[in-house]
């Protein structure tokens, strides 16, 4: 995003500028030499998931770099993208969440009772979020929200003697919830050179993720004085699928996460394509006994640099591809067992506050994995940039 700015401020002629992004603001330095500096603040006050939306803007800004619009032009262009109806519909991205969550839970070792009970659950929890934010709810409190509701249902289910596995339905429900994106661009931030950017996105992705470990232990303890017997942690999950069959849910996944994400209709198969990829890395690095922390990383860095390449190709920010494609590497049971421990079982707090960390870890490693492979693939995308910005530019 910063690079973006500055691309644009210096296609028109704006030099010698500094840029400053968190999660809800953007400031502009312009500082001249020998002249009057000029400081611009913009506040964002609400936002919602618009890959499509980013995806417009990236060719805008491709178009601006090459010089074929002016500053009208570019205005009147992203005024329109701005007021471009989303790709899918509400209702549509509801069911989305719900499928990809039906999808994870089986994906992880869940059965078809607990894949229907986190699809039901999931879209309950995404209207209630989705009705806070339009209430102008703080964030935190709608994730909070959402986090009581997805583990207080499975919970109460459980109780009742439904065959299912609650611990891997609070999984995925809360893996839609999880803060992804904004840590994996909180790390490139950090990692370019832009701290004081990366310091507001990591706050403001910790601040989703306590938000979510809150509304988990709400519903923990809720659950408990309404009598709920404690699980049983000690029970491993086990999804005995075929890799191939694990293959199809992780691209089934991909696609209902980036219609979620309201993405363009023609990235969600490329889209889905480099989540296989990714998964297949996976497999592999699994297979040689790498290690369960670092295994993600290394298949975070290959979804990164194929997504770099996909993304590019298709006239899209990388993030637009990565972030639905490493969704099935994040330990989203991990955060509940370990937070389960922590409320229910002071005997146990210390290993739940250990897998805790460790879960912190490996979403850390994640985002630094992705941020890796975009870094790797750019030699191999800057002839590729070069030759669209010509191209742009000769239309």
């Amino acid at each position: 995003m910063e690079t973006s700015i500055i691309v644009v401020t210096q296609a028109f002629g704006v030099h010698e500028t500094e840029v400053d992004i968190t999660n809800q603001s953007i400031a502009l330095n312009y500082a001249p030499s020998g002249k009057t500096p000029y400081s611009l603040h913009r506040v964002v006050r609400s936002w919602s998931q618009n890959y499509a939306g980013l995806a417009l803007l990236h060719r805008l800004v491709a178009a601006v770099a090459a010089g074929e619009m002016d500053r009208d032009e570019a205005q009147q262009t992203l005024a329109d993208i701005r007021h471009k109806p989303k790709p899918f519909p509400g209702w549509l991205t509801t069911v989305a969440a719900g499928l990809f969550s039906a999808t994870f839970v089986v994906f992880i070792g869940g059965g078809v009772v607990g894949a229907g009970v986190a699809f039901l659950s999931m879209m309950l929890m995404m209207t209630v979020v989705d009705l806070l934010g339009r209430a102008r709810i703080p964030e935190f409190f709608s994730i909070m929200a959402g986090g009581f509701i997805a583990t207080m249902i499975a919970l109460v289910l459980y109780t009742l003697d439904v065959d299912l596995a609650p611990s891997l339905v609070v999984a995925g429900g809360i893996m839609l919830l999880l803060p992804s994106g904004r840590f994996v661009s909180a790390v490139q931030d950090a990692i370019n050179g832009f701290p004081v950017t990366a310091a507001g996105r990591f706050v403001s992705a910790f601040l989703v993720f306590a938000a979510l470990i809150a509304g988990i232990v709400a519903a923990t303890v809720f659950a408990s004085m309404l009598g709920v017997r404690e699980l049983d942690l000690a029970q491993e999950p086990f999804a005995d699928y075929p890799v191939w069959l694990l293959g199809i849910l992780v691209f089934a996944a991909a696609i209902w996460n980036s219609i979620f994400e309201q993405s363009e209709w023609r990235l969600l198969l490329p889209t889905a394509v480099v989540s296989l990829a990714g998964f297949a890395v996976y497999v592999g690095a699994e297979f040689i006994g790498v290690g369960s922390r670092l295994t993600p990383a290394i298949a975070a860095v290959a979804i990164g640099a194929l997504g770099r390449y996909v993304a590019l190709r298709m006239g899209a920010p990388q993030l637009v591809v990565a972030v639905p494609g490493i969704l099935f590497l994040l330990p989203g049971l991990t955060i509940f067992r370990s937070m389960y421990k922590i409320a229910m079982d002071t005997g146990e707090m210390m290993e739940g506050v250990i897998g805790l960390f460790n879960a912190a870890v490996v979403i850390m490693a994640i985002a630094a994995g992705v941020v890796l492979g975009d870094t790797i693939a750019r030699p191999f995308t800057t002839a590729f940039q070069a030759n669209e910005r010509r191209r742009i530019g000769r239309r």
